[in-house]
């Protein structure tokens, strides 16, 4: 059972890591991706943009936690 939870909890710490808000937003733009790609050819272009949009906003926020 030890060797189980090691194995779960090495791939909570690789997908969440610090920063559950990336890890949802990624989440995300995959299954808009996916979403889009039944309904157009042109969906790769989603998933830059929100992930570009997510490391935009953990270093403002983080930017913003050194001013305190």
């Amino acid at each position: 059972m030890g060797k189980l939870k090691a194995f779960g909890l090495f791939w909570y710490d690789f997908i969440i890591g610090d920063d559950p808000l990336v890890a949802v937003l990624v989440i995300a733009a995959l299954a808009g991706t996916a979403g889009l790609s039944t309904h157009t050819t042109a969906s790769w272009w989603l998933l830059p943009v929100i992930v570009t949009l997510a490391l935009a906003a953990t270093l403002v926020r983080a930017v913003g936690k050194k001013r305190d």
